[in-house]
């Protein structure tokens, strides 16, 4: 904002220095690329000066291989093109080549018919004599061709065209397999060197201007073609000091400014943000789900400008619904699935509001075009905060971890018992718990979920759904008994256990079989008593992690009657230290294994499968 500030004032004092009379080089020198002649009056580059540095007939263009290009215009026909080598300014003159190598052949079309103010310079003029010549019968050993020059471009099935100096005897020529064409008189084609053409103008007539320093110009209230001399180094010193006292007067005017403003504005601030915070809570209290087109999906994302994350079945932008309300925009991909997540996000989260589960705005069904827009979660994901406990500059200290953890809880107990319906998430994970400008932990995703009756206990399922090590055994076999809201407090006993470690949970087994398994590891230090060897700043913080630890522990036996629900286990997080141990639930990860109890077995069985609501 300072330097914007600054700039417009320093253009402010440049614009008035200009009224005042002084003279500014609007005509610059521009170049086409590094290797190009500069340009500039009479010449001017299409597209680079403005209308009144244009002199007629001298306007040079770019192509694509930033050559310098002057067209030759030919009466009722297309212009010729050639590419400019070189341009002397005192002598007015212009070597051109021709970028396609075709020099003579493009000089016979445009050989006194141009009418560009161009004419050909009197020093590389030279008669010279075309002839049609076989292949045939030529011999490439044969002397007398080294003095015949072939015209490149001037050929066909057959037969060269070759140019001769018309001073050349005929008896040191090979003509044997040759017609003579016509001859052409002061052409200007050079045959030492065949690649270049020299041109040159009178007028208008700069070339004393640049032999004494000056540059010229049109005059301003002249006619279109009177021209003037004007010495832009003395007016450039003068630029450079009112150039110098405009921009230390505008930094010194900008320090005043800032100064009042923020004397001004101190106070006004501290009531605008509370009344931005007031509107918004306004705002997203009256808010319902709504139905966006696509077309306001881009408006909202501003083109998807802003992309904050990338996932299997879509990517999420930042959006803006007003100056106060801020989005996360999931479009989600065409191509994965047949819109079952899409169905299962605003059939689940249409009507649950709870501070612990992110709020659904609204969507977007346009055709095959679907996107889900959702409140916005500055802080990102609860991933971002527990990589490791030992890294002090991401950690958030074990007081609040407990204050997020036990939100989750809930919000997973809302979901449970709190709707008219009971929703199972099926990916309770870090990744899934957005952390809002308060660290809130908001519940998201809901792709997987599913609906049940509040009265039935389990769903039946056809496949395994899920994230890789917070998937519930049952959701594999159903050895281990039937799929439940018991699955949920499963991926959510192994979310507390990466929050007190900090591991990713990816698997039940290791790469390396003699490393042992995460989990079993935590239940092995404390059932020995030992420290949890994790990060503690005060010694009254060594009870916060282990109860998160023994909740979890609970929350992961492996059958779903041994798991608390999220109502017992909000009890547990909220109560006092005294937590028993759970049983080992790695004794055994088989059915049959002994962590379990007769009678949750046969509970297990007799448990009948419900299908789930559609």
């Amino acid at each position: 904002m300072v330097k914007i500030i600054t700039s417009s004032l320093c253009l402010i004092f440049l614009a008035f220095s200009t009224v005042l009379g002084e003279p500014q080089d609007t005509c610059k020198k521009l170049k086409c690329g590094d290797k190009g002649p500069a340009v500039y009056f009479p010449f001017s580059l299409k597209g680079g000066h403005p209308d009144q540095c244009v002199f007629p007939g001298f306007v040079l263009s770019c192509n694509e291989k930033h050559e310098t290009i002057l067209e030759l215009p030919i009466p009722f026909k297309f212009a010729v093109k050639f590419a400019v080598k070189s341009i002397d300014y005192k002598a007015q003159a212009v070597q051109l080549s021709d970028p396609e190598g075709c020099l003579l052949v493009k000089l016979l079309k445009v050989f006194n018919k141009s009418t560009s103010p161009f004419h050909f310079s009197k020093d590389h003029m030279t008669d010279l004599t075309l002839f049609n010549c076989s292949l045939a019968g030529r011999q490439l050993n044969e002397p007398e061709w080294q003095l015949q020059e072939p015209v490149p471009c001037f050929r066909g099935p057959g037969y060269q065209v070759y140019s001769v100096p018309s001073s050349y005897s005929i008896g040191v020529m090979s003509l044997l397999y040759c017609t003579k064409m016509y001859n052409l008189s002061s052409f200007p084609y050079y045959s030492n060197d065949p690649d270049n053409l020299d041109l040159e103008w009178s007028e208008p007539n700069c070339g004393q201007c640049e032999a004494k320093g000056k540059m010229c110009r049109l005059k301003n209230n002249g006619t279109r073609s009177e021209i003037e001399c004007v010495d832009f180094s003395k007016a450039g010193t003068k630029r450079k000091w009112v150039t110098t006292g405009a921009c230390l007067g505008s930094f010194v005017v900008l320090l005043l400014v800032i100064a009042a403003y923020r004397v001004y504005s101190s106070d006004r601030k501290k009531k605008e943000h509370q009344l931005k915070i007031e509107r918004f809570l306004d705002d997203y209290r009256a808010l319902k789900p709504s139905r966006y087109s696509y077309a306001d999906i881009k408006r909202i994302t501003i083109d998807f400008k802003d992309k904050l994350g990338e996932g299997a079945y879509g990517t999420v932008y930042k959006g803006k619904l007003s100056s106060e309300l801020f989005v996360a925009v999931k479009v989600l991909n065409s191509s994965k699935g047949d819109g079952e997540e899409f169905v299962n996000e605003v059939r689940t989260m249409g009507h649950i509001h709870h501070v612990n589960v992110v709020r659904l705005v609204g969507f977007c069904a346009d055709g095959f075009r679907r996107a889900l827009v959702y409140e916005f979660s500055p802080n990102g994901s609860l991933q971002d905060f527990i990589s490791s406990p030992d890294n002090k500059n991401s950690f958030l200290g074990w007081d609040k971890m407990q204050d997020i953890a036990l939100a989750i809880a809930k919000g997973i107990e809302y979901l449970h018992q709190g709707c008219d319906q009971r929703i199972l998430h099926f990916d309770i994970k870090p990744h899934n718990v957005l952390l809002d400008h308060n660290l809130t932990p908001k519940i998201s995703d809901f792709g997987l979920a599913k609906l049940c009756s509040k009265d039935q206990s389990i769903v039946s399922m056809t496949t395994a759904r899920g994230t890789m090590g917070y998937i519930a055994p049952e959701v594999f076999s159903r050895n281990f008994g039937n799929v439940s809201y018991k699955s949920d407090v499963y991926s959510f006993g192994m979310l507390l256990l990466e929050m007190v470690g900090g591991r990713k949970n990816v698997g039940s087994a290791t790469e390396n079989t003699n490393e042992i398994y995460y989990p079993q590891w935590i239940y092995n230090l404390l059932e020995e008593g030992d420290d949890l060897r994790i990060h503690i700043d005060e010694e009254g913080e060594r009870k916060i992690p282990k109860k998160l630890a023994i909740v979890g522990l609970w929350c992961i036996q492996w059958h779903p009657v041994d798991r608390p629900s999220m109502k017992a286990a909000v009890q547990m997080l909220e109560g006092g230290e005294s937590l028993t141990m759970p049983p080992n639930p790695f004794a055994s990860t088989g059915a049959a294994g002994t962590n379990a109890s007769t009678a949750a077995r046969n509970l297990n069985i007799q448990l009948e499968a419900i299908p789930e609501l559609e």
